[in-house]
């Protein structure tokens, strides 16, 4: 028994580095220029046939052989197939950071909403809005959610749905905070690295994009990128981008809450969205030269208003971004 244990080990860590190698020679081959790849291909059938010819003149079962001509055959066609020229504009690397979420409950659809990457060292995290993932006013309860995720380095039309289980064992696999003011509308969730699909393409904010190089002043000029009322670019799977200012005191609490205000055209499918401002310091080699102020929330208006008579006050919520450095500890 303790034999055949072993047997099964090795067989299911051999699984696992193909799996490792599948994922890695797509990646090599759309690396190389076409005649690098046309000489790889030649190179490939002479090594492939030689190695046929040492296989028939060994003493291997015909499971061996019939596997080694499969993957023979599957090699073939990765090098056969067209190498993807990278798009021309293909956009800012702060596209990458942020992703369409799309709420389920019991396989049903229910909301859409945006959220982004946060990397923690050696960790990865979604973050979103927590009245995305609960929100117990609206009776919105999901229990799981799905992200889109680009999965070629050059071809944006590459692009797969991820899901990501909100509950396990009945508790809830999302992290919260809550401060003097109640809950805080952030929520984090990490996000298993290995069980990414292969290839995946993104990129991720940091801890150094928490801190603002200069003072923030009302009225400096922000960005806001999400998927509002789930509009996006539908063929590369891309989200939009709104112009956006600071609209109140920067570092105060706005009416005590954890949040500032931001002066903004938003709509539902925004909760979520990383609110931005371009760094001021000249990093030529940094792909994400902006720094990371606070998560979009929700729109704030007044009770008070006249609805015949009045516009929307166009002021939205925005979370202070520190909070993530307490939720991902």
């Amino acid at each position: 028994m303790k034999n055949l244990q072993d047997v099964t080990e090795r067989v299911c860590e051999l699984k696992g580095s193909l799996v490792a190698i599948d994922a890695l020679l797509p990646a090599l081959l759309d690396a190389q220029p076409t005649a690098g790849r046309s000489a790889l291909a030649a190179a490939f059938d002479g090594n492939a046939e030689t190695a046929r010819t040492v296989l028939l003149h060994a003493p291997v079962s015909d499971h061996v052989l019939n596997a080694f001509e499969r993957q023979v055959s599957h090699l073939h066609k990765l090098l056969a197939e067209p190498v993807h020229a990278p798009p021309r504009n293909a956009g800012d690397p702060v596209l990458f950071t942020t992703t369409r979420i799309r709420t389920l409950g019991g396989g049903n659809p229910l909301t859409g909403a945006s959220g982004f990457f946060f990397r923690r060292g050696e960790r990865l995290f979604l973050i979103t809005s927590r009245h995305v993932l609960f929100d117990e006013p609206s009776h919105h309860f999901p229990d799981r959610i799905e992200i889109d995720l680009h999965t070629h380095p050059s071809d944006l039309t590459c692009s797969t749905g991820y899901a990501i289980p909100l509950y396990s064992g009945g508790l809830s696999l999302w992290r919260q905070a809550d401060d003097s003011a109640g809950t805080v509308d952030v929520a984090a969730i990490e996000i298993d690295m290995a069980r990414l699909p292969g290839g995946t393409i993104l990129h991720a904010f940091e801890p150094r994009h928490l801190a603002p190089d200069g003072a923030v002043e009302v009225g400096d000029a922000l960005a806001i990128v999400g998927f509002p009322l789930g509009f996006h670019d539908t063929v590369h799977h891309l989200p939009v981008v709104r112009n956006a200012s600071i609209a109140s005191a920067y570092g105060v609490r706005f009416q005590g809450h954890g949040y500032f205000l931001t002066d903004a055209r938003t709509h539902r499918g925004s909760s979520g969205a990383p609110v931005l401002r371009r760094s001021g310091v000249s990093n030529s080699g940094d792909p994400l030269p902006w720094q990371l102020l606070g998560i979009h929330s929700t729109r704030m208006d007044m009770g008070a208003r006249d609805l015949a008579q009045d516009e929307s006050l166009g002021l939205n919520c925005a979370w202070y971004a520190d909070v993530l450095m307490a939720l991902t500890a």
